[in-house]
């Protein structure tokens, strides 16, 4: 059983898809690991370090997959990289297959198996394989690191000689993981925190962090969650109602961080430009759905836009890898959990359930065919 991890080839994309903890626990499950050259160096992990844990070291992605029965990486292979794959390897990366119609077709007519991480359905055994919520939790907490970054105001109250100073205000829009680790995160730097989430769940988690809850709480919003826990499309009325609640909000805040996406569509504007000019010079607000259209109205895929009004819009791409030592370490865990459902430890080789629910959830190509229901191509 040859496992090969692979460098990233998109440069803004510093995470890695094995560290050496992981590397340790693959090779006491019998496989023999093989290591790009290089492929954690922007995550603070040097070649030295996989070889002490155990790996091989080669100088490129051919070498390292020439012979692979499974291939890790953070991000979906590259057209490159797919042609060096053989024929019946598994691939486990960040698939994002929403819109990659052709990427697919491609790694299906290369005869490999890949499984989408972000896939993987929200049930308890699946928990410590959850890449969404391991990401997205950084990623809230990094917004804030941002957006504080950015504000040219200090976050807590302070009594001084020369005068008090003020606490910023912190709006989180959108409650999920992100959302709620931007809460604690602000929380814990000394701001006023307010949040908002259209399902009424996150009311109580909100609360229960020591921010006050903000949302127009009738019908509609009683019934606004699907059964995986996401949040529904609401109606024009409700969104109406709810952008006039913000609009009055949104203009005393400091800093707003939006997070809301929905799977499979563009992120929702949740902030028009009219909110974003009533906001006070020196505000700024950081947009984590950046990479699905951003939640923003002027906000720019990777820039600081600054209003003519002095209103920072943050925009950064791939917030969780701007933690890329955290990120790589955690994604790794989740990929190790998964990849172990994979392997028969008695036999030492790799042998996929196909009828386990975690499989199904997360394969896309099989047998040179896109396999996912969700992606199959329209005849």
């Amino acid at each position: 059983m040859r496992i090969a991890v692979l460098s990233e080839t998109d440069p803004a994309e510093p995470r890695v898809a094995a560290v050496p903890e992981t590397v340790k626990k693959f090779i006491g499950l019998g496989a023999d690991v093989t290591v790009q050259s290089g492929a954690g160096l922007k995550a603070g992990v040097l070649d030295v370090e996989y070889e002490a844990a155990g790996a091989s070291i080669v100088a490129s992605a051919a070498d390292a997959v020439s012979s692979a029965d499974l291939v890790l990486k953070v991000r979906r292979p590259s057209p490159e990289e797919i042609g060096l794959l053989k024929r019946g390897a598994s691939v486990v990366a960040i698939m994002d297959p929403y819109g990659h119609e052709a990427e697919l077709g491609a790694m299906a007519e290369a005869g490999v198996d890949t499984f989408a991480m972000e896939l993987m359905p929200r049930i308890t055994r699946a928990q410590v394989m959850d890449v969404l919520s391991s990401q997205a939790n950084l990623a809230g907490y990094r917004a804030v690191i941002d957006g504080a970054a950015e504000y040219g105001r200090a976050m807590p109250m302070m009594m001084t000689a020369a005068g008090t100073v003020p606490a910023a205000r912190v709006f989180v829009m959108g409650v999920g993981v992100a959302g709620l680790q931007a809460i604690a995160t602000a929380r814990r730097m000394g701001a006023v925190v307010t949040a908002t989430d259209v399902r009424p769940a996150t009311k109580e988690q909100v609360e229960s962090l020591g921010a006050k809850f903000v949302a127009v709480e009738d019908e509609e919003f009683k019934q606004a969650e699907t059964s995986g826990g996401y949040a529904k499309e609401m109606s024009a009325e409700y969104k109406k109602k709810q952008a006039d609640l913000v609009t009055t909000h949104i203009a005393k805040q400091d800093i707003v961080i939006t997070t809301a996406l929905i799977p499979g569509r563009p992120a929702p504007q949740l902030v028009s430009e009219a909110m974003v000019a009533s906001m006070k010079p020196g505000s700024v607000l950081v947009d984590l759905a950046i990479e699905r259209g951003g939640n923003v109205e002027g906000a720019k895929s990777g820039e600081v836009v600054t209003t003519e009004k002095g209103v920072k819009i943050v925009g950064h791409l791939n917030v969780p890898g701007r933690l890329a030592a955290t990120a790589s370490s955690l994604y790794a865990r989740n990929l190790y959990a998964f990849v172990e459902t994979l392997i028969d430890k008695e036999a030492k080789t790799l042998a996929v359930k196909w009828d386990d629910e975690l499989v199904k959830a997360t394969n896309l190509t099989r047998d040179g065919q896109v396999s996912h229901p969700s992606f199959q191509p329209k005849s």
